[in-house]
This record gives C-alpha cells, sequence and structure tokens, in this order.
C-alpha cells in the first residue's frame, strides 16, 4: 500500500497559526480519505513558518466497489415523494425496484459505486481542503481567487510505493502538485525533488529546515540552558514563548546577550515581561533571581556566529528597556507618596457601563473584605486597606504598558509606599487562582481580598443578568466560581457562602462548578448530588468532606453493598406508603420482633444511631460511614430471613416502621437516594 506525502509551502505562516493548522490539515484530509472510502494505518502532520505537511502512512491503492440498497416510499406514493427519493439516492424511476415487504409493495433503489484509484480522490480531497481552510485570517493575493494564510507557492503531493514516487496530478488556482520543494530561505534555496516522507524530511534537514515543531523547540531550550549554565546562570522557563520562538525559525540558532547595567534595577518581571513581549527574548537570571542577560533564538547561521546579530538585538534591546526604566521611575514617584492619585484617576475607568466605575468597585470589594476577614482569620481594618489598594496599579504606567504585570506591580508600589508586606502581598495575589494549575493564596489578607475580589464579580454579573451561557463566558464568571472553590477548600475554611451571597441560582451555579471540580478527582456526580441534597450545602467544605467520605465509602464491599440494602428498603417501604396512604414512621417496637435477625438488626441500628449522630455533629463523615457500614451484614441477614409483608397486620406494620428507621438513619449521612446503579 503506497504512501502519502503533501507540503503547501507558503510565505511565512504566524507562529500562533502553525500548531492548530498543522491539525487542521491532518484531520480535514483524513476524514476526506476515509469519507471516500480509503483506508490508513497511520498520520502525522508537521509545521515550519514556511510550510505545512502531511505523511499518511500504508493508504489503500484504491476505494471498494460498493453497493447500498435504500427503502423508498410505498408504491403509489405522491409523485413529489418518488421523485425526492430518487434525487437524493442519485437514480431515475426507471431503475427503482418493487418489492413486496409484507405491508405493501415498496420502492427500493439499489446504489452501485465503482472503487476509484486513490490520486483521484487524494486530488479531491487536497483541493477541497485548501480551498475551505479554516484560518483565522487568510488573504487573496495576485489575479487568483484562492484565499491562504500568506500566498501560497507551491503543493507537493505523492504517492509511494515499491515502484517508486508518483505525483498526484491535480491543479489548485495555477498551482500544479509536484514533487519538488525548497529548504531555508537563505541556507538552503535552491529546489529539490522528494521521493517519500523520509526523503522529504531527510533533505529539508541538509536544506537547513527542521520540520518537527518539537525537535526545534527542544534544541533551542537544551542549547539555550547549556548557555546559560556556562554561565554560572539559569534560564528563565517560558513553555509559551518557547513554543511561539519554535514557529518564527526553521534553523533555530541560539545566541546569548547581556543586558545593560542601566537597567538591571529593575524588577526582574519587568525585565521579562519587556523582552517578552517586544522581542521574543527567554530571560537568564542569576542565582539572586535577578536577570541579567537574555537569550534570542536567530533564523540562520552566520559567519560571524551571530555577532552582528546579537548586537543589533541588544541595541533594539537597550531602546525598550529605557522606556520601561523610565515608566518605572515615573510609577516610584507617585507610590512614594502613597499612590492617591492612582486610586482617584479608577474614578474615571469604568468597570462596567451598569456596575460603575473601578473606584466603585474598589469599594465593594473593601467593604466585603472587611466582613470576610473574620471569617478567614485576617484583621478587618488591615484587609479593607488591602482590598482599597490592590487595584492602584491599573493606574500605573508599567501596568499600562505591559497588562500582563497587573497585581505585581501592586506588590512594588505597595511597598514602595511604606504599607504592610500583608498589604503588599494581597495586591500581588488578590487575582488568584486564575486558572486550575495556579498557586492558592494562603495568606490571611490575600485571601479575603482575592474571595471579595471574585465574589462581588460573581455577584455583580448576577445581578445584571450577564450570567455565562453555554461555551460563552465573556467575564470570566465560571473562571472565579473556581477560584472561590479552590479558596475556600485549599485553605480549609468554613465559609457559609449563604451569608454572602443571597441570589440561590448564582448557589447553584457554584455547586455546578463544584461537580466540575471534583470530578476531575475522581468524584462522580451523583455522590456530588447525594451530598448536596443535605442541610449545609452552602458550606463547601463541609460538602466536599461528605462527598469523599461517601465516595470512598462506596468504593468498599460493605458500601457498595449497604446501598443495596437501603434501595431495598427504600423501595419497598415507597410502594407500602403509596399503597396503603399512610407514613411509617411511629416507630418500630422490639416486642414484635419474631427471628432473631429481626432483634440483631433493631440493635444495629440503636448502636449505629448512637454513633453516626455524634460524628454528624462533629462533621467527622468517616466515622458516621464506618458506623453505617455496619449496618450491612444486619440488613442483609434481616432480607433473608425475615418477610415484610406478613400475614399479620401488626407484623407488617412494625417492620415497615423499621424499614423507616433504616431509611432515617442512612439518610441522616446523605441523600442515598441520589445515588445510580
Amino acid at each position: 500500500m503506497p504512501d502519502l506525502l503533501m507540503e503547501l509551502f507558503s510565505e511565512e505562516i504566524p507562529a500562533r497559526m502553525q500548531a492548530k493548522a498543522a491539525a487542521d490539515l491532518q484531520r480535514l484530509v483524513t476524514d476526506g480519505l476515509v469519507e471516500a472510502g480509503l483506508t490508513y494505518a497511520s498520520a502525522g502532520a508537521f509545521s515550519s513558518p514556511r510550510r505545512l505537511a502531511l505523511s499518511v502512512e500504508d493508504l489503500t491503492s484504491e476505494s471498494p466497489n460498493t453497493r447500498e440498497e435504500r427503502k423508498g416510499p410505498k408504491v403509489g406514493a405522491p409523485d413529489g415523494a418518488i421523485d425526492g427519493f430518487c434525487r437524493g439516492a442519485g437514480v431515475t424511476r426507471d431503475q427503482l425496484e418493487v418489492r413486496d415487504t409484507g405491508k405493501g409493495e415498496v420502492y427500493f433503489a439499489v446504489i452501485e459505486k465503482t472503487g476509484r484509484p486513490a490520486a483521484d480522490i487524494i486530488a479531491e480531497v487536497l483541493e477541497k481542503t485548501i480551498r475551505t481552510f479554516p484560518w483565522p485570517k487568510s488573504m487573496r493575493w495576485g489575479a487568483g481567487s484562492l484565499k491562504w494564510v500568506r500566498p501560497l507557492h507551491s503543493i507537493v503531493c505523492i504517492l509511494t510505493d515499491e515502484a517508486g514516487a508518483t505525483v498526484v496530478p491535480m491543479d489548485v488556482d495555477g498551482i500544479p502538485a509536484g514533487d519538488v520543494t525548497k529548504g531555508h530561505r537563505f541556507l538552503g534555496p535552491d529546489a529539490f525533488s522528494v521521493t517519500s516522507f523520509e526523503d522529504y524530511e531527510a533533505k529539508l534537514k541538509r536544506a537547513s529546515v527542521i520540520l518537527r515543531a518539537d525537535e526545534r523547540a527542544d534544541l533551542i531550550w537544551s542549547e539555550a540552558s547549556n548557555q546559560a549554565f556556562a554561565a554560572g546562570l539559569e534560564l528563565v522557563e517560558d513553555k509559551g514563548l518557547l513554543a511561539e520562538v519554535a514557529g518564527l525559525v526553521e534553523w533555530p540558532v541560539v545566541l546569548m546577550g547581556t543586558i545593560a547595567d542601566d537597567f538591571l534595577s529593575l524588577p526582574p518581571e519587568v525585565l521579562t515581561a519587556s523582552m517578552k513581549e517586544h522581542q521574543k527574548f527567554f530571560s537568564v537570571r542569576a542565582k539572586t533571581g535577578q536577570v541579567v542577560r537574555f537569550v534570542t533564538v536567530a533564523n540562520r547561521t552566520t559567519a560571524d556566529n551571530g555577532a552582528t546579530i546579537l548586537a543589533g538585538n541588544q541595541k533594539v534591546l537597550f531602546a525598550r528597556l529605557s522606556d520601561a526604566k523610565f515608566f518605572w521611575e515615573n510609577d516610584l514617584r507617585v507610590a512614594k507618596t502613597g499612590g492617591q492619585a492612582w486610586l482617584d484617576a479608577l474614578g474615571n475607568v469604568t468597570f462596567h457601563n451598569k456596575l460603575g466605575t473601578v473606584a466603585e468597585l474598589v469599594d465593594r470589594m473593601a467593604n466585603l473584605s472587611r466582613d470576610i476577614a473574620p471569617l478567614v482569620g485576617a484583621d478587618p481594618v488591615e484587609a479593607e486597606a488591602a482590598a482599597r489598594f490592590a487595584k492602584a496599579d491599573l493606574s500605573s504606567e508599567m501596568v499600562y504598558e505591559f497588562p500582563d504585570l497587573q497585581g505585581l506591580m501592586g506588590r512594588y508600589y505597595a511597598q514602595e509606599a511604606g504599607l504592610t508586606d500583608a498589604v503588599a502581598a494581597a495586591a500581588q495575589d488578590h487575582y488568584s487562582p486564575l486558572g486550575p494549575s495556579d498557586d492558592v493564596p494562603t495568606a490571611p489578607v490575600s485571601v479575603a481580598v482575592a474571595l471579595a475580589e471574585k465574589i462581588d464579580k460573581l455577584t455583580g454579573f448576577w445581578a445584571i443578568d450577564e450570567k455565562p451561557t453555554g461555551s460563552k463566558d465573556p467575564f470570566a464568571l465560571r473562571r472565579a466560581a473556581l477560584g472561590v472553590i479552590r479558596l475556600v477548600l485549599e485553605n480549609g475554611l468554613t465559609l457559609k457562602l449563604g451569608t454572602l451571597i443571597k441570589d440561590a441560582d448564582l448557589l447553584s451555579f457554584f455547586h455546578d462548578r463544584l461537580k466540575v471540580y471534583l470530578k476531575d478527582q475522581g468524584i462522580s456526580h451523583d455522590v456530588i448530588d447525594a451530598s448536596l441534597a443535605m442541610p449545609g450545602s452552602d458550606d463547601l467544605l463541609l460538602l466536599v468532606n461528605r462527598a469523599r467520605a461517601l465516595a470512598a465509602f462506596l468504593k468498599t464491599d460493605d458500601g457498595e453493598n449497604l446501598i443495596q440494602g437501603f434501595k431495598r428498603a427504600n423501595n419497598i417501604l415507597s410502594q407500602a406508603e403509596d399503597k396503603d396512604g399512610v407514613e411509617y414512621s411511629f416507630g418500630a417496637d422490639i416486642k414484635f420482633a419474631e427471628t432473631d435477625e429481626e432483634k440483631a438488626l433493631f440493635a444495629a441500628l440503636d448502636a449505629a444511631d448512637a454513633r453516626i449522630a455524634p460524628a454528624m455533629q462533629a462533621e467527622d463523615f468517616g466515622a458516621a460511614m464506618s458506623a453505617m457500614a455496619d449496618l450491612r451484614a444486619p440488613i442483609d441477614a434481616f432480607f433473608e430471613a425475615v418477610q415484610i409483608n406478613a400475614d399479620s397486620e401488626v407484623l407488617r406494620r412494625n417492620r415497615l416502621n423499621l424499614l423507616h428507621r433504616i431509611r432515617t438513619i442512612c439518610l441522616s449521612v446523605a441523600d442515598l437516594r441520589k445515588l445510580e446503579g
């Protein structure tokens, strides 16, 4: 079976688009081939600044012959229905067969398709893929109608088998497919032909192109780390920047440069942000944490080993860092006066047209932080002061230039303003956690302000009916709710959200986010529902502790069997109550117990009740579950030995009341009726 190689060679593709474009190419082409009846063993897509490539191995050489029968309308049906069926099946009326189905005569269409050569199918699929490719942005050039992310220069499309390589005949907007491509723009500009994917990749490397993005990234990281280590320094890890830079070069050459002494007094984060944002440079730091050098990645080797490139980069960097130093020094002057000018300026910044200015947001946060502080062990006065300064850096020149530094610069400015370390930390940490892997603040003042910031956002947007819908969440409210959940749980906080959030719909939103959070930890939704149905569901820590204990209990044999026993008792009791129109909850009496198993169950329920009640009072769910597990054997034995619907109405009623005790005791731990299975 032949192997397929495709390459789409163009001007530079933006780095941020390359990985998705490679995945889209693989998906669109392989889906198209399979839909047309071809199969394959494996496929791989690759990208570099000037090319997208796809390799498909062990492709079938032709699609199979197919025969399909379609059942149509009955004989005598309206002409419109019959004609519509014919159009859909691609046949004429005289090609229809009439068959007796036992329920009348019905038209059938027999559709036979002859298999087609793989080359014909590939040509159609690739042309359709190119013409409909889902680029975020595309352009037309020259006189043609084709749109591509950048001008498309050539197409490689070959099938390779034991007999050799064959070009798939096709043409897209005047660009014919062939077996010829080019290497690096400067280091390997001559065209060359290829015969297979292995030949293609090897010749590209000889022409100074590393095809695989991960290989380019590994080379960059390894060489940059080695150069930093040789200088007694450390490369600052940045996976996003590494992926972007790997998409900017086809033949990476790593160069390490120095930063002028004039700028070493800048905070390391400012240096890193400036170099990354404007120049795509990696930061190199000393053991002290101070950024002292940078790494840039050129796209070519030079006779002077990159000296000219490095000198040019250092010149541009000097200008960029001069701007950063100017912003820093201006901001320091404001910070040393207490930053009031920044706080006043927040009154001119709109947070949301229905929720007022950022200054009004700060007032709400300050009041809420004061209320939350005692619940998290923070000083209310300090928490309020921290909330009032937390957004000050939004007015600073540095954050205006580098928005990603908001919060971090607030910490520096709070320190310069002479505020406490707790206030400075809260300025940086109150946005956290921003994602599921971010660290969660633990300092009490930071926790108070972080909770206030997120709860105010959620209650505010809920009040103006700006809630997330489907996949749309423009104000990141799901992230804010998850942030509250992590702040509460990872700090072990007993915090009743109902005292801070009055909207029942918003509380349900928290519960939905909690289900997602716990599902990632292996706790199923029905376990969470069984816990949610209990009192105190606005206490997230209580709720999660109950759910975790229940999940652990259900993984044991006793737990699994007890649930089945509970459900049996609950079903029998519910059916009897529905049938009789009464509630059997008047207390079972042991004097009516006839069998040893029945008496043993009375004793077991008394013992479990005596243990479960105080355990639940102490919120010791593990102990409560353990006590409930002890009911497994007595309940099993009871159902084996005792007939609930006895002939004696007194015995029947007493046994149903006993089932009610089982239900009541079990439901005091969690609503086991919510459990599936």
